[in-house]
């Protein structure tokens, strides 16, 4: 059960908020207990960015945080998986907790970038980054010449939300999955994002997955990371977490997915948050409080909040 409230402090320092970067809240999987969702998540401070996947997705985000202003804000893009026709698989994320219901995969629509659409709702205040957008060469489908061409595609598109990002001066919210066993996505990444010197936005890598070689790039070249709820029962991530200074660490739900403990196999929501947030502290051998804190301002700082 969650405290009555979630006001932490101190000294004099009042730790009354965290902040899940990275979520979508505005999803169909919530639209039976959205209110009740939200209003958890307000119980015990946390506040959130809610995440466009597609044209409609995007639109709703922004929907959603205008309803919501001062808690929930919103980022706009076209994810990777929907450049082109393809089937996600839940079973990529690996054995459902036993006693937990089925996870659903779903087919995706190709979907064509349009700039013009996605740079009008870019311009609301609400909106605080452009994504999510990136590279998935994972789930990429076909042969090995359709899936190089499907990567061509992505990177296209990827350049459009950068040029977007850069044109709005708001972060960039990047999805990036290399091929199994490889770090081909991030090596293709890191050129897409460094060949322009003058790009000056903040960059941040969304469940981030990276070995230490990659992850000691990525933090050379700028990059911010989010983890979520897979850090409270993997530890396939410690190494990478250990590498990288708080100061470039969000926290992140990415729900309806992946709940943290003692929550697996349910429905992720924000105010879980707070278990990946005592998960970090625990990793970074600091207290609660000063990762509350940490990320909170790291949040604030590059979303522009």
């Amino acid at each position: 059960m969650f405290p009555p409230s979630f006001k932490l402090q101190t000294g004099k320092r009042d730790y009354s908020m965290l902040f899940d970067s990275h979520t979508h809240i505005h999803f169909a999987a919530y639209d039976e207990d959205r209110n009740d969702i939200i209003a958890r998540a307000k119980a015990v401070g946390v506040k959130m960015i809610t995440i466009g996947t597609q044209r409609d997705t995007s639109a709703l985000a922004v929907t959603l945080a205008e309803k919501y202003p001062g808690d929930i804000w919103a980022a706009v893009g076209l994810h990777p998986v929907h450049t082109e026709q393809s089937y996600y698989d839940p079973q990529e994320l690996g054995a459902a907790p036993k006693g937990s219901e089925p996870r659903l995969g779903f087919y995706s629509r190709r979907e064509e970038f349009d700039y013009a659409f996605y740079e009008m709702l870019a311009q609301k205040k609400e909106v605080v980054a452009i994504g999510e957008c990136g590279l998935d060469y994972y789930r990429s489908q076909g042969d090995q010449n359709e899936k190089i061409k499907n990567q061509n595609v992505q990177k296209e598109v990827f350049r459009e939300h950068i040029r977007l990002a850069e044109s709005v001066g708001k972060a960039l919210m990047i999805h990036c999955r290399p091929s199994k066993g490889t770090s081909d996505a991030y090596e293709d990444l890191l050129e897409l994002t460094t060949q322009d010197k003058r790009l000056t936005i903040p960059k941040i890598v969304h469940f981030y997955v990276g070995d230490v070689v990659i992850t000691q790039k990525l933090l050379d070249a700028g990059y911010y990371f989010t983890f979520g709820g897979v850090i409270t029962f993997a530890r396939d991530y410690d190494e990478s977490i250990r590498l990288i200074p708080l100061e470039r660490i969000l926290l992140e739900t990415d729900a309806p997915h992946i709940a943290p403990e003692p929550y697996r196999g349910k429905k992720n929501e924000p105010a879980y948050i707070v278990e990946t947030a005592k998960k970090l502290a625990q990793l970074e051998k600091i207290s609660f409080e000063e990762c509350a804190e940490v990320t909170t301002n790291t949040a604030k700082k590059v979303f522009g909040i």
